[in-house]
C-alpha cells in the first residue's frame, strides 16, 4: 500500500486532516471477521497539553509541511478562557494537564542546590547520561522489576520521557511507515508518529484483549505490515491496566509479525489499592522487541526537571542516541545527579505520594459518583476518566468542558480532545490537594443542580 502523497485532505466537518493518517477502506479489506475495524483518530484531537496556547493563524513564512499539516489546536479556546479568569482575578480549579503540584523531596533539592555550586557540573554533558545515573536506572529495575539491563548500551537518559519517545519515533519511522497507536490517544503518541513522516492507526485501547486482537488483524491485513505497536499502561487518559500476561501477549504478536514496540511507562510509580504495573521489560523476549520510556515526573514530582530515561533493546537504544547526539548536549549535569540520588533514596517517598494520590481520587470519584456520574475509580496514573452526565452528554465533552470552566470554575480536559474514541468522556486530573479537590465537586454541584439543567 502507498501513502498518501496530497498535502490537503478534507474530513466531513470541513477540518484539514492529515496525509499521514490512514482512511479504514485504505487499510483493511472487506472482511466478515469477527474483529472489529480499527478506529482512526479525527484531526482535530488535541494537540498539546501545554499551558500557554499558541496561535493556528497560517504562517507568514513558508513552514515545512510537516507543521501545516498539524491539527488545530482543541484546547486553545479553554486555556484562552482559563488565563483571563486568572488575569482578572477569578480563581479556577485547574484539574486539566497533569501538572504535579507537590515539591520533589527536600533531599533532592538540597541535593541540587549542592551540585549547582560545583563548576564541573555546569558544562555541556553526554547526550546519552553521565555513566552514574544509567547505573542507577538499572539498579531500579533490577530491584523493582528483576530486569537486568547493560547500563552501558541498554539505558538513555532524556529530557523528559516525551523527548525520548519523540525522538525514538524519528529515529525508527519514515515515509510509508506505520504505527499503531492506543485511543483514546494521548496527542504525543500520534504526532511523534506524524512528524516523522509515518502513517497511525488508532485502536481502542479499553479493552485490551480486544486491542491485542486488532493489532493481530490489522496485522494480517496491512500490507507493509505496522513497523511499530505503541503501548500505554497506566493508560492515559482513560486509566486502563494491564496484568504481566497482556504483555506475553504482546510480545509474541510482535515475533510473530515483526513490529517494534513502545512502552510509555509514565505512570508507572503511581499506583493504587495494591495494584503493580506491570513492566513491559519484565517480560521473556521483550527486550529483543523493544523498549520502555519512563520518567521522574510523576513518582518523584520533578516534572519541571525534565528528566527520564528509555531502557530496553539496545539497537533501538542506540538509533535514539544517535539522533540525541545530532539534537542535545544532554541533561543538565546537577539534575542528573539529583535524579540519582532520588532514585537511590526515593522508594518511600513515592509510597507517600501514592497514599496523597489515593486519598485525592477517593475524594473526586466519590464526591462526583454521589452526585450521579458513572465513574469507574482507576487503579492506576494521576487522573480520573469521568462519563459526561447526563443531561449534559449531547453537549459533547468540548462544550461541557467550557461549562465547567465558565459556571463553575473547574478546568478539565474534554475527552473529544483525545481523538474520537473520548467523546463522550472528561480526564480530571488529581493533582489539586484534596481540600481543592473537595471544593470543585462543590462548585460542579452547584453548576450541574437540577434547575439548571437544559431540558
Amino acid at each position: 500500500m502507498s501513502s498518501k502523497s496530497s498535502t490537503n485532505f478534507s474530513s466531513p466537518d470541513g477540518l484539514v486532516e492529515s496525509p499521514f493518517r490512514l482512511a479504514a477502506a485504505d487499510m483493511l479489506p472487506q472482511s466478515s471477521g469477527p474483529i472489529p475495524s480499527p478506529h482512526f483518530p479525527l484531526p482535530n484531537a488535541m494537540r498539546s497539553e501545554t499551558e500557554a496556547s499558541f496561535s493556528d493563524e497560517p504562517f507568514s513564512i513558508p513552514v515545512a509541511d510537516r507543521v501545516k499539516r498539524l491539527p488545530p489546536y482543541l484546547f486553545g479556546k479553554i486555556n484562552k478562557l482559563k488565563h483571563k479568569k486568572r488575569q482578572d482575578g477569578i480563581d479556577v480549579i485547574d484539574l486539566g494537564m497533569g501538572n504535579p503540584t507537590d515539591p520533589p523531596e527536600q533531599f533532592i533539592i538540597d541535593k541540587m542546590i549542592e551540585s549547582l555550586s560545583d563548576a564541573r557540573n555546569h558544562r555541556y554533558s553526554v547526550s546519552n547520561g553521565v555513566e552514574n545515573l544509567r547505573r542507577e536506572v538499572a539498579k531500579r529495575y533490577d530491584r523493582k522489576y528483576g530486569v537486568k539491563l547493560n547500563a552501558a548500551s541498554e539505558v538513555i537518559a532524556c529530557i523528559g520521557s516525551k523527548e525520548g519517545f519523540s525522538h525514538m519515533c524519528l529515529a525508527l519511522m519514515g515515509p510509508g511507515d506505520t504505527a499503531i497507536v492506543p485511543a483514546p490517544t494521548f496527542p504525543i503518541h500520534s504526532y511523534s508518529v506524524m512528524l516523522a513522516s509515518g502513517n497511525v492507526i488508532a485502536l481502542d485501547v479499553r479493552n485490551p484483549q480486544e486491542f491485542l486482537s486488532n493489532i493481530a488483524y490489522t496485522c494480517e491485513h496491512l500490507f507493509p505490515k505496522p513497523k511499530l505497536v505503541i503501548v500505554n499502561f497506566p493508560h492515559n487518559p482513560s486509566g486502563t491496566c494491564i496484568e504481566q500476561d497482556f504483555y506475553v501477549d504482546l510480545v509474541a504478536l510482535a515475533k510473530k509479525y515483526g513490529f517494534l514496540v513502545i512502552s510509555d511507562f509514565a505512570y508507572a510509580d503511581i499506583c493504587y489499592d495494591n495494584y503493580k504495573a506491570p513492566s513491559f521489560l519484565a517480560t521473556p523476549g521483550a527486550i529483543d522487541i523493544g523498549v520502555e520510556l519512563t520518567t521522574m515526573s510523576k513518582g518523584y514530582s520533578m516534572a519541571g526537571w525534565r528528566i527520564g530515561y528509555c531502557c530496553g533493546n539496545a539497537e533501538m537504544v542506540r538509533a535514539l542516541g544517535t539522533i540525541k547526539g545530532y539534537y542535545d548536549y544532554g541533561i543538565f549535569q546537577a539534575i542528573q545527579i539529583s535524579a540519582i540520588v532520588a532514585m537511590r533514596h526515593g522508594d518511600e517517598s513515592i509510597d507517600r505520594l501514592c497514599e496523597e494520590y489515593q486519598r485525592r481520587r477517593d475524594v473526586l470519584v466519590d464526591g462526583l459518583t454521589r452526585q450521579g456520574w458513572e465513574i469507574e475509580a482507576p487503579k492506576a496514573g494521576m487522573f480520573v476518566w469521568a462519563k459526561v452526565p447526563e443531561p449534559w452528554a449531547e453537549m459533547g465533552s468540548i462544550n461541557f468542558a467550557m461549562k465547567l470552566l465558565n459556571e463553575a470554575g473547574v478546568a478539565v480536559s474534554p475527552g473529544r480532545g483525545f481523538g474520537e474514541e473520548g467523546e463522550g468522556y472528561l480526564r480530571l486530573a488529581i493533582v489539586e490537594n484534596a481540600q481543592r479537590l473537595r471544593q470543585a465537586v462543590r462548585e460542579i454541584g452547584r453548576c450541574l443542580k437540577p434547575e439548571s439543567a437544559v431540558a
